[in-house]
């Protein structure tokens, strides 16, 4: 037996979340059993604890999009009894069962090798959060960022996957420009490196201009809407925004073609579901040397199982800071 956190849809197709006893025999199909140490909580584990939005195909279902854990047993040959492994990705959590839970059985393609530098806490205080954090830093230097060519922007840089941008941009010597609505935050996004705090309203209305004033030498984007419409125009010539999200809405608000044509500018799409094996090494590897442990355990805040329907429904409301780093064994 183990325990999980199960969502249940009854006939009027209201869901509800709690912590059950599970019997192994419910797990799904999978080369690789692992007992999962921690995980923790992204904007689609509130939306799979809660209405599901479509993410979530059939119920009952355990929610959680990652993992980090020990392997229990394993069909596949690059996997033994008492390695430690990561998953992020691959719709887990979302179609498949996932790591709210003291168990997990997926594929072993899905899996990737903890580096020995990384405790499993650490991993999840990660996450596919600072996962795609790491991914969006990588497309921007492959692009031409680098130190000193001027300040690089963070969009939603309390939440998740900016808290860990923001943290790894000035590790590696950048200015880093943290956009967050919440002035309380201020003082911990300086914490994290961030040199300087721009308002979200500053960037958040509609212009019709088809070009603003050169500001950004980068961009890490969470939010998109009006605000990504806004960025692209103050972009410095050449230099590139990655997209990770859609806080803001899906649409890009006033854009133009203007920045991509007279400027340069590159809007990189970042995807950290169906990344390649070789390219999620890489990510994981960068993780161990530019994300300073100090930063990540600056955005910590500790969760159980029982915890989470109530943090599910925090983090749609944009009322969730850092990184929620759930021990499913408490």
């Amino acid at each position: 037996m183990f325990r999980a956190l199960v969502v249940e849809k009854d006939a009027e197709g209201k869901t509800r979340a709690a912590v059950q006893e599970l019997d192994e025999t419910r797990l799904p199909e999978g080369d690789v059993t692992v007992a999962v140490e921690y995980s923790t909580l992204n904007y689609k584990d509130g939306l799979c604890i809660g209405p599901g939005a479509g993410l979530v195909k059939s119920y009952p279902h355990v929610p959680g999009i990652d993992f980090a854990g020990t392997v229990e047993s394993s069909d596949d040959p690059r996997y033994a009894p008492g390695d430690r492994v990561v998953l992020t990705g691959w719709r887990v959590g979302e179609i498949h069962w996932g790591g709210y839970a003291q168990k997990a059985r997926v594929r072993a393609d899905w899996l990737v090798p903890l580096p020995e530098r990384l405790s499993t806490r650490q991993a999840m205080a990660v996450g596919t959060a600072g996962f795609t954090a790491m991914l969006a830093v990588m497309a921007l230097e492959d692009h031409g960022l680098e130190p000193g060519k001027g300040p690089v922007l963070v969009t939603g840089a309390a939440g998740g996957v900016g808290s860990v941008a923001t943290a790894i941009l000035a590790h590696l010597g950048h200015e880093v420009a943290a956009v967050t609505g919440r002035p309380e935050a201020a003082d911990y996004l300086r914490g994290l490196g961030a040199s300087a705090i721009v308002p979200r309203e500053e960037l958040s209305e509609v212009t019709r201009k088809p070009l603003e004033s050169e500001r950004w030498a980068g961009c890490v984007d969470a939010v998109a809407g009006a605000m990504l419409g806004r960025v692209l125009k103050q972009m410095k010539y050449g230099c590139s925004v990655a997209a990770i999200g859609l806080a803001g809405g899906a649409a890009i608000e006033g854009a133009m073609i203007t920045p991509f044509i007279l400027r340069g500018v590159n809007l990189l799409g970042i995807d950290s579901v169906m990344q390649p094996y070789d390219n999620r090494l890489r990510a994981w590897k960068r993780i161990v040397t530019d994300l300073p442990h100090d930063k990540l355990e600056a955005m910590v805040e500790p969760a159980t199982l029982a915890d989470l329907p109530e943090l599910g429904r925090a983090i749609l409301k944009g009322a969730v800071r850092g990184r929620v780093v759930v021990d499913v064994n408490a």
